[in-house]
């Protein structure tokens, strides 16, 4: 094992020591979907700044994932960070050379964990995601992972340390892969739809109310896609 894959090692056994400390409860449901080698598109809501260190941990594999870059100016948690997989993106625009890093890892056999809304929700509801996951997904033939977490909108930083067990309930749900169709041509109104695909498939693994924008698709546990039947 390299010295990164020693340093990502030791950081989640410190995230699974700290849930216990800190969590009353941590769920993880669907480990058995994760795909253990190849490419792999883990596409996520967001709630919080824990999300992505605790859906690290869920996973049965090594991830990297984006960081927004103001995250790399911090001294000691830079290094942290890079241990973790982690490099940064630039958000509000459009980031070629963190596109083109995600793919370097795809194309390594990687699993790359993404926020498809592209920041934290801040009333813990689902929103538009945008194109960058399904503009990868297309661009590199990766399965998408659906994967979906709620309990971690109450974390309060830096508070949660000084009271052990503060985090009642953590949740993550973790669905079935599955590949989007394949295009002749990526166009902005297909990375729209196949962007919509993505945000349904997380949406049907979270409970209702949190799935906002997406509140007409029904709870599945594999991140199958279906849509309410209305009430009469």
């Amino acid at each position: 094992m390299s010295l990164i894959g020693v340093s990502y090692a030791a950081i989640v056994m410190f995230i699974r020591f700290l849930e216990r400390v800190l969590c009353r409860k941590v769920e993880i449901v669907g480990k058995e979907h994760v795909p253990r080698r190849g490419p792999l598109i883990v596409a996520s809501n967001h709630l919080n700044n824990a999300d992505p260190p605790i859906i690290a941990a869920a996973l049965p594999r090594r991830a990297v994932f984006m960081a927004k870059k103001e995250m790399f100016d911090w001294p000691v948690l830079s290094w942290l960070f890079k241990a973790f997989g982690a490099f940064p993106v630039r958000r509000g625009e459009v980031d070629l050379q963190a596109m083109r890093r995600a793919m370097q890892e795809l194309e390594k056999g990687m699993a790359l964990m993404m926020f498809p809304e592209g920041t934290r929700s801040r009333d813990a509801k689902l929103h538009r995601g945008r194109p960058g996951t399904a503009i990868l997904a297309m661009k590199t033939g990766a399965p998408v992972l659906p994967v979906a977490i709620h309990g971690t909108e109450r974390i309060r930083w830096p508070w949660l340390f000084f009271k052990p067990l503060a985090i009642e309930y953590v949740r993550v749900t973790i669905g079935e892969p599955f590949f989007l169709p394949k295009v002749d041509r990526v166009t902005t109104k297909v990375a729209e739809e196949y962007t919509d695909l993505i945000m349904r498939r997380i949406a049907a693994l979270l409970p209702e109310e949190y799935r906002g924008e997406y509140a007409t698709v029904e709870r599945t546990e594999a991140g199958e896609q279906r849509e309410a039947v209305p009430q009469v």
